[in-house]
Parts: C-alpha cells; sequence; structure tokens
C-alpha cells in the first residue's frame, strides 16, 4: 500500500503536530510504502519571504529526521525537487471545473482570515491533486479540514480517466481522530494560530514556563482533582502507557498534590520523551550537507517514478 502525505514548512513543531501526524507517519513506514515530501511550493502561498523559506525548508527537514522519519524506510524528498509535479499540475487545471475549486471551503477560510487572494491560493487543492495522483498514491492521510481536497483530487482523476481509461489511481483519504484530540494549554485544538502551543525543540526553561501556563480550575491542593476535565493530564496521557494513566489518575484522585506538581511531572515526561530527538537534532544543525544529501536521494527515488507517470499522462494528452 503507498501511502503519501506532504508536509508544510511552518516553521518550529509542537506536541500537536508531532503525535496528530509525524507519530503516525512513523508508524506507517514500518508497514508501508511511505512517500514523505517537504512541501515548500505550497509553502508560497502563505510565505513570501524568501530567506525565511529556505531556512524553514532546511528546518523541516531537519525536524522531521531527527524524529523519527527515516530516509531508508521511507521516500523522503523536497517537492521541488521533482518538477513533473508542475507539469502534471497545469496538465490537471485543464481538467479541473472552475466550479470544483469555487467550492472549496479552505480558500474561502483563508481569505476570510485576511490571507490575499490569488490564483496559488485559488488552485493549491490542483498541486495538491498533482502530488497524490504523480505518484500513485493509494492512502493520504490528513486532518479532517483537508478531507475535501482529497475528495477534490479524487473527482479530478475521475474525471480524467473517463477520458483516457485508468491511468491515474483514484486515492483514499485516512483522518487519525487523535488529530483533533490534542489539547493546548488552554484546552483548545493545539494550533499555532490560537498561540496555545508546546514547542517540542524549545529550550528547558521555555519548556517549564509554557506548561506553567496551562489552564486549570481552581479545586485546593489536598482535594481529589478529576483528571477527566484536566488539561495537564490530557496532554500527559499522549506520553503514557495504560499503566503510566492508571498511576496518574490515582495521583490525581488521591489528592494531597496540586495542579503545579502535576506540571512539574509533564514537563519532565515531553522533555525526556523528546531528548533522543534532540541530540539527532544537534548532529543534523551541525551537518547540513548530509540532511541535503538525504533530501537528493529521496527526489532520485520519487522522480524515477514521477518521470515515468509523467510520460504516459503527457502521451495521453498529446504532449510531444
Amino acid at each position: 500500500m503507498r501511502v503519501l502525505t506532504g508536509l508544510q514548512p511552518s516553521g518550529a513543531l509542537h506536541v500537536g503536530n508531532y503525535f496528530g501526524s509525524i507519530r503516525q507517519m512513523k508508524q506507517l513506514q514500518d508497514n508501508s510504502d511511505l512517500f514523505i515530501f517537504i512541501a515548500n511550493y505550497h509553502a508560497l502561498t502563505s510565505l513570501r519571504d524568501g530567506k525565511a523559506l529556505k531556512t524553514n525548508t532546511l528546518d523541516a527537514a531537519i525536524n522531521f529526521l531527527s524524529l523519527g522519519i527515516d530516509p531508508n524506510k521511507s521516500t523522503f524528498w523536497l517537492q521541488s525537487d521533482v518538477k513533473e509535479v508542475l507539469e502534471l499540475y497545469w496538465i490537471l487545471s485543464s481538467y479541473t471545473p472552475m466550479g470544483l475549486l469555487e467550492r472549496a471551503h479552505s480558500y474561502k477560510d483563508k481569505v476570510a482570515k485576511g490571507i490575499t487572494a490569488n490564483h496559488a491560493l485559488f488552485s493549491y487543492p490542483v498541486l495538491m491533486a498533482a502530488d497524490i495522483l504523480l505518484y500513485d498514491s493509494q492512502v493520504v492521510p490528513v486532518g479532517k479540514d483537508q478531507i475535501q481536497h482529497v475528495e477534490i483530487t479524487r473527482d479530478i482523476a475521475i474525471k480524467f480517466n473517463n477520458e483516457f481509461g485508468d491511468v491515474l489511481t483514484i486515492p483514499e483519504f485516512k483522518v487519525d481522530e487523535i488529530v483533533a484530540t490534542v489539547p493546548g494549554i488552554d484546552g483548545a485544538k493545539m494550533s499555532k494560530s490560537y498561540g496555545n502551543t508546546i514547542y517540542i525543540f524549545c529550550t528547558e526553561k521555555q519548556l517549564k514556563k509554557t506548561t506553567g501556563k496551562i489552564v486549570t480550575d481552581s479545586t485546593p491542593l489536598e482535594n481529589p482533582k478529576d483528571y477527566s476535565t484536566c488539561n495537564i493530564f490530557a496532554l500527559a496521557k499522549l506520553f503514557l502507557d495504560e499503566s503510566g494513566q492508571d498511576e496518574l489518575k490515582e495521583r490525581y484522585k488521591k489528592g494531597g498534590e496540586g495542579y503545579g506538581h502535576f506540571k512539574i511531572y509533564l514537563k519532565e515526561l515531553i522533555w525526556d520523551y523528546f531528548e533522543p530527538a534532540r541530540l539527532k537534532r544537534e548532529y543534523y544543525l551541525a551537518h547540513n550537507d548530509e540532511v541535503r544529501d538525504i533530501l537528493n536521494e529521496g527526489a532520485k527515488k520519487a522522480r524515477a517514478i514521477a518521470a515515468k507517470k509523467i510520460e504516459i499522462i503527457k502521451d495521453k494528452v498529446g504532449i510531444l
């Protein structure tokens, strides 16, 4: 089963990114044919600072490698290193009804939030379709807000196939419910736009400060506490096995500890959990050439598939 996912180089990663996406990728690379790319063309719709985009792109590669993306188990590359995706993007544009894109809620939501309307933002789903269809992807893991984009991909592929035969693989989307259940320090879904994130690669001092801001109720220190409604517990359980969760529940029920104690416990959990990733990140930061070599090798693997696919498609539509 070929699984494909794209990740924008959007800056520092937080705990929600890891448990909502990256951890699932680590599991998928062990039992599927996993394709992962850094979507730097897509990032142009929201980032206009060229220097920052270059920096973010390399940082993204370093962060994903540090957190467990294994180039020996998956195909990991930079979107812009496989030019065939732009060829397919244009070809698919010729088979994409305007009405299909006009119904895309992501475009409307972004414009409503103040992002400048332009063609790239409007046609974003077509480039995403090219990303997916170029590699005969069968499954695309997405958050709930991206389901419609995969549905648009399916519509475009079906329209193309109706005209030229079974050329394009029709993908399915896969939604992991945990994406919507990683809370931020205020209890809402963890998101940079909400300012409620816990960053993975911050300093220990910064982590202590952030976890110290987690919103709790006013239950006195000596009283038992309700773990089921506690933001600290909701985050801590992500890092614990069943036994560890049961032990923490008992501490809540027993009383005698304040939320401050649980915040310190959570901080230690997070710090210890990501220690191996921090060490790997230090290595990759000092060996940028090795990171670029990894991306180049991934691009070669991806391009070998893309080149064959685009030739089939170009032949069908009449491009010499």
